[in-house]
This record gives C-alpha cells, sequence and structure tokens, in this order.
C-alpha cells in the first residue's frame, strides 16, 4: 500500500516538473550603459540555462555578448563572465571592458540604374544616416539596405540588386568601410487594369483610378484606389493586387526580394580583419539581361482587381439616450447598390420624445462617383417641444461635388410645406428657395478624436417672385476643432453663428429660427429654450444666433477623462454681448468601445431659478 503511495507520489510530482517552463536567464551588466547594455540583455532574454551544460552556456553567453557589442562598433571587448547557481545557473553576471569603438573611416553609398533619377531615393541618399568618422551602428546600415529594399519594392524596380554591399571591418585600426550599391534596374509602369465580379460597370470603377495605364509604378496608389472602392460601399469584399511575377516573368524579383532581405553581416573566423561580403547569384544579371532582349519600351505591372458586391438590402437599428431629447431609437434601411450605375437609395426612422421623422435619399453617382453625383432627399419630420409644434414635409435635389482639399461644396433647391404652431403664431406656409453649402470633416481616430476640424457655412435664398410664401436671405457658420497636448491634454472648442434677414418675420417656419440651449450649444439649459419670447413668456425664437465654447479635457486613468467647460450663447432679434447666456461645468468621458460616452453637470450662470443641470449624451463631439 505505502508503495503505490509513493509511485503515485512520484508520478505527480514528475508530472508537475513537466509542466513548468523553463526559465530564461536574468543577466547583469556592468561595464556599458544605455542602450549597449541594454542590447547586450536582449540578445540573452531567451537564452535558458537548463538547455545547456554549464561550459557550453558560459560559451554561448560569451558568443552573443560579443555580437550584441559588435553590433554597436565595440570589436576589442573584454568579458569577464561569472554564472550564479549552484545546481542551477540562475543568472549570468557579465562585466565588461568594452575597448576602443569602431569608426566608420569611408564610406560608399550609391544608386544606379533608373533610380538615380528618382526623388525618393535621391532624399534616401541626402539624409543618410551613415557618416564617417562616426561609430559604427550595424543598425543603422540594416536600416538603410532595408530602405532601399523597400523603396525599391513601392516604386517598381522589380528587377533591383545591390550589385555591391559589404562592411570590412579593421578592429586594430579601429576602422570600418562600407559599400553599398545599388542597381535598380528600369521602373515598371502600370499595365492593363482587369476586373473580376464586378456588378458595377467598369467605366465608373476606371474613373476612380487614381493613375493611369503607362504611370510610373507606385504600391500606394493601389492602396488609395482600394481605399476608394471601399467608400463607395458597393462591394463587401476587395482585392487590388499587382500581377508581379507575371510582369517579371522571370524569378529575378524574388531573388532580389531574398537577396535584400537576407543578412550580409559574416564574420571570418581568424579575427584579424572582419570582412562581410553579399553571396550573389551569379545567373542573376544573365536572367536579367534576358529579359531585356526584345523587350519594347518599360516594362509593366498588370493590375487585378477581384471584388465581391455588397448585399443589396442592409438593416440596422439603434438606440440611444441625451439629455436633450431623451431616449432615441432609429433604424435604418440601406440599398448601397440599385444597378449597375450604382444608384443607392437609403430610409431612415428617428423616434424621441420631441421628434419623430422619416427620411429618403436617393444618389445618382456621376462620372467620379466619389466627387460628384446628384441627390434626391425628402422627409416627413413632426416636432413638439417647449413652445414648438411643426409637422414638416420636404422635398430636395442637390449637385454634390468633393474637391481635392477636402472641401464638399452642394448646390440644392428644396421645397418644404410646413404646418405650425409658435408660441402664439400659428401659420402653414410653403417655402420655394434655392441654397448653397460648404462643409468639411477632418479628424484622427474617429472613436475618440485625438485631432480634427469640422466646418460648416450655407446660404439660402427664398422669394415669393417665385412662388415662395416668404421671402428672406439665410447664412449659417459653425466651426469646430479637437487638439491634444501630449497624451493627456485634450481641448475641444466650437462656434456657431446664424443670421435671418426677411421683413416678415412670422412666415418664417420654427425649422428655420434659430434657437440654442442643450448638450452641443449652451450646457446648464434646457434643450432650445434660450430665444426671443413674447410678452406671456413663451419662445418666439430668434433671428440671429450665436454659440462658442471651449472644454479642457485630462485623461484621468485609462480611458477615463475629466472635462471642464464655459459655453456662451443665444438667439436674438437684435443683440449685444451682454445678452449671451453663459453655463460652466465639470464632466467626465469615457472612450466605451461604441464611443465616448459624456456626463457633466453645468450651471447657468444668469439662471436663478434652474441651478444645475445634468447633461448625458453618446458619441463623439463630431
Amino acid at each position: 500500500m505505502r508503495s503505490s503511495c509513493h509511485g503515485k507520489l512520484f508520478g505527480a510530482l514528475f508530472l508537475t516538473s513537466l509542466s513548468v517552463p523553463a526559465q530564461a536567464l536574468e543577466a547583469e551588466v556592468s561595464g556599458v550603459k544605455g542602450a549597449v547594455a541594454e542590447n547586450v540583455a536582449t540578445y540573452l532574454v531567451e537564452l535558458k540555462a537548463s538547455d545547456y551544460a554549464r561550459q557550453r552556456l558560459l560559451a554561448e553567453v560569451r558568443r552573443r555578448a560579443v555580437e550584441a557589442l559588435r553590433a554597436y562598433g565595440y570589436y576589442e571587448s573584454e568579458l569577464d563572465i561569472r554564472l550564479v547557481g549552484e545546481k542551477s545557473v540562475e543568472r549570468a553576471v557579465i562585466r565588461i571592458q568594452p575597448g576602443p569603438r569602431v569608426k566608420i573611416t569611408e564610406l560608399y553609398v550609391e544608386v544606379a540604374g533608373a533610380a538615380s533619377e528618382d526623388s525618393a531615393f535621391q532624399q534616401v541618399l541626402d539624409d543618410l544616416p551613415l557618416k564617417e568618422g562616426e561609430p559604427l551602428l550595424h543598425s543603422k546600415y540594416d536600416g538603410l539596405r532595408n530602405r532601399f529594399s523597400t523603396l525599391a519594392l513601392e516604386r517598381g524596380y522589380f528587377e533591383a540588386s545591390f550589385t555591391e554591399r559589404r562592411i570590412e571591418v579593421r578592429p586594430w585600426e579601429q576602422s570600418a568601410r562600407i559599400y553599398l550599391e545599388l542597381d535598380s534596374g528600369p521602373r515598371y509602369r502600370f499595365g492593363e487594369v482587369n476586373f473580376e465580379g464586378s456588378q458595377i460597370e467598369q467605366s465608373r470603377l476606371r474613373n476612380m483610378l487614381p493613375f493611369k495605364p503607362g504611370d510610373p509604378y507606385l504600391a500606394a496608389q493601389l492602396a488609395e484606389y482600394n481605399q476608394r472602392l471601399s467608400e463607395t460601399d458597393w462591394f463587401s469584399g476587395i482585392g487590388v493586387r499587382p500581377r508581379i511575377a507575371s510582369a517579371a516573368n522571370t524569378g529575378s524579383v524574388a531573388q532580389a526580394q531574398r537577396n535584400w532581405w537576407e543578412a550580409v553581416d559574416r564574420q571570418s573566423a581568424s579575427g584579424s580583419g572582419v570582412t562581410t561580403p553579399e553571396s550573389e547569384l551569379l545567373s542573376a544579371n544573365a536572367i536579367d539581361a534576358a529579359v531585356a532582349v526584345g523587350r519594347v519600351g518599360p516594362p509593366t505591372v498588370p493590375v487585378d482587381v477581384s471584388l465581391t458586391p455588397a448585399d443589396r438590402h442592409q438593416f440596422e437599428v439603434g438606440i440611444g439616450y441625451a439629455t436633450d431629447v431623451g431616449p432615441r431609437t432609429q433604424f435604418s434601411w440601406q440599398q448601397p447598390w440599385l444597378n449597375e450605375q450604382g444608384h443607392s437609395l437609403n430610409h431612415e426612422l428617428y423616434l424621441s420624445g420631441p421628434e419623430q421623422r422619416f427620411s429618403g435619399e436617393y444618389v445618382m453617382p456621376l462620372e467620379n462617383p466619389l466627387r460628384d453625383s446628384y441627390e434626391l432627399l425628402y422627409g416627413l419630420k413632426n416636432f413638439d417641444n417647449e413652445d414648438t409644434q411643426s409637422l414638416e414635409a420636404s422635398v430636395e435635389f442637390a449637385r454634390r461635388w468633393k474637391f481635392d482639399n477636402g472641401w464638399i461644396q452642394r448646390l440644392y433647391f428644396r421645397t418644404s410645406y410646413e404646418d405650425f404652431v409658435q408660441a402664439d403664431q400659428e401659420d402653414q406656409v410653403l417655402l420655394l428657395y434655392p441654397g448653397i453649402s460648404w462643409t468639411r470633416t477632418r479628424t484622427r481616430n474617429p472613436r475618440f478624436p485625438t485631432w480634427g476640424d469640422r466646418q460648416s457655412f450655407s446660404l439660402e435664398v427664398s422669394d415669393t417672385s417665385w412662388g415662395s410664401d416668404a421671402n428672406f436671405v439665410r447664412a449659417t457658420l459653425d466651426s469646430q476643432w479637437i487638439r491634444m497636448i501630449g497624451n493627456d491634454n485634450r481641448f475641444v472648442g466650437r462656434i456657431g453663428a446664424g443670421a435671418i434677414s426677411t421683413d416678415t418675420f412670422e412666415k418664417i417656419p420654427p425649422s428655420l429660427r434659430f434657437f440654442t440651449g442643450g448638450d452641443r450649444t449652451v450646457r446648464g439649459y434646457s434643450y432650445e429654450s434660450l430665444a426671443p419670447e413674447n410678452a406671456d413668456g413663451e419662445l418666439l425664437g430668434g433671428q440671429h444666433m450665436f454659440t462658442a465654447s471651449i472644454e479642457a479635457q485630462r485623461r484621468v486613468t485609462g480611458n477615463w477623462w475629466g472635462a471642464a467647460f464655459v459655453d456662451t450663447g443665444n438667439a436674438f432679434n437684435e443683440w449685444w454681448p451682454n445678452d449671451l447666456a453663459t453655463g460652466v461645468g465639470l464632466g467626465v468621458r469615457w472612450v466605451s468601445p461604441v464611443g465616448p460616452i459624456r456626463l457633466d453637470i453645468a450651471h447657468p450662470l444668469d439662471d436663478e431659478e434652474d441651478s444645475w443641470r445634468l447633461h448625458f449624451a453618446i458619441g463623439p463631439e463630431f
């Protein structure tokens, strides 16, 4: 019985010992500091003492430490290594006398072939990380070599190879001679673009190409085209691939890539002089020469574009909450493509306490789908808040342009019929008015922008001479920005303004009048509660509007931020700065997986009856 128990105990201990991972060797380095000491420790970090006998381990530690020191130009170092631990080695104590450091005494870096006239390669030559008289750093040499390799692939020099690349180290002279020459060969150009799987006519896809067949090859333009196709929402799968192998028609490109990424620093065993030549395949140049024979004009790279159509019907449901409107729900039905011209149709139903809205948008892309399109918008909206009751039906036809600088221009004509009650005013008005708008939005890290801005300006005109029920000129301006100082300080600013010029303000419906107050304008005041009033204290809305806000945020920990803010603004018919309502407050921001969640407590400085107000919202600032 006892022997059985002992056997089971021994077996359990044996299995436990097998499950314990071997510990990495701990290194204690002295004699050098900073990056050099860190590099020695890094070279030893994956070394496991249990894998070696003691003498073998000592030799391996020495070999790795010497290699780590040579990477920083120390070729004549003296090392005193002691292994600590009797039964098993726990750590290595390494005392280093680094000795003199090798410096670069001769530097020869050249680019031959078509790339010799390429500004990108010339920029690398102008900004060489290696300089004569400086200590030898192998990482800088490797970085330069890899930069040439990557640049050649990115810019279409698929037959490039290093005709010379070596480092000659003479430790007794503390000198190093570097020779690096790249023969780029010819630069390939874009060939024909072939499409497969697209439900959209090819002419529209070709109009979005950032290059033309015959243009110099540039890998970044393939990535840009992939992004453009993605922005159309026409496809669920996109592949844009250059057919490099068939373009080269030989193994020279693969050989060139192999040569670029192989290690080149091979040291001789003598130690008297260290030469690191490149082992070349002698047939590579012969193969490249054979390829060039019979070639007419520059070589080309065909591009294959494989596409998978997006689902024709897409549905989304969203729920949320904001202090301004309370709980809200949104249903959307999107049809990203209806036909081979790429027309799209989207519908949306929005429900909240004060507002219920159904809207639709039909988009007809033109020759360049991402830049030019016609838009048909229509909707029905019911709004009931404070002293406003409104039922509005509208139709809008627009021409849209997107410019290279990111600005979007829309020229539109809008028709709306609105049945409204605003305080003691009641009417039904039909408005026919053209308008023009310019907007631009730029952000980095859209979920929680660390930098960005949004600009918007619009101008609308209505006149009874063409059948509209009111004369007016209406203009709005909105500017928002986000900036960071360091990693923990974020600032958000906003300024908005609007004005209506009219001699029949009572005919202007509530949807075009100005109101302020709430989560996105002046915190500390309820939603759209700031505006001119009638004699009974009921809101009428204003002909003019101005708002401004500045908010400073500070990271508390992780995704949690604290905020302090000042908001000011009002809607009015005639105004002066004394008429502005101001609110101040503090808030908390949490960057959740679905976007920022904001909770603020704000105090209105000129409203004694409403001393504090909570504001809650989900989503980025813009």
